[in-house]
């Protein structure tokens, strides 16, 4: 169906106010920080390859636990990249703009559903995944705990541990009240009380 030259093209807010088209507007004002972001994921890729290459031309002289040290960072900066994936597209998608990429092969499975519950979730999950990662490192080096030039100290261990707790806590209580705000059905239809 093509649309003929007298057809005329409506806008989905022209029939707006000045003041609600003003508020609806400025929502273009995040996309800033969205493409501050996507810079900041082109120097986690330059991080990755830095490091990447540091693990290649070390492969023949680190020790198994050096090179388990530089994989778990390697892992760091992707999931830390995928953190911002989910924020740029998905903050981007839910808060700015539709990307319209209801048709393209390449369109990630949760985009589909996105809003910003689930957004909520999927990110205190990535957040759990980084803090898992930095806590698992820490665990590594605990062995030197006592040594001189230790960074690590038995109270800054507990510490980490006790936050990656809340972290945790945190996100079972985002998912919990996400879960009780939505209606329960039954047979297809709302449960009334």
């Amino acid at each position: 169906m093509s649309m003929s030259a007298d057809t005329p093209v409506v806008r989905p807010d022209a029939g707006l106010r000045p003041l609600p088209q003003l508020i609806f507007s400025s929502r273009w004002l995040q996309l800033p920080l969205y493409l501050g972001l996507i810079v900041a994921q082109c120097v986690y890729v330059i991080l990755f390859l830095k490091e990447l290459w540091h693990l290649v031309l070390g492969a023949m002289k680190f020790s198994e636990q050096e090179i388990m040290l530089v994989v778990l960072g390697l892992i760091d900066v992707v999931m830390i990249s995928n953190l911002l994936i989910m924020v740029i597209v998905g903050g981007y998608e839910t808060f700015v703009s539709r990307l319209e990429l209801e048709k393209h092969p390449d369109q990630p499975e949760w985009l589909s559903h996105v809003n910003a519950s689930v957004l909520k979730i999927k990110l205190a999950m990535a957040i759990i995944g980084i803090s898992s990662i930095h806590l698992l490192r820490t665990f590594i080096y605990a062995g030197s705990l006592g040594t001189e030039g230790s960074t690590y100290t038995p109270t800054g261990v507990m510490w980490q541990t006790i936050i990656h707790g809340l972290f945790i806590l945190s996100a079972i209580g985002i998912a919990v009240v996400e879960r009780l705000s939505q209606p329960v059905y039954s047979a297809g239809r709302p449960d009334r009380h």
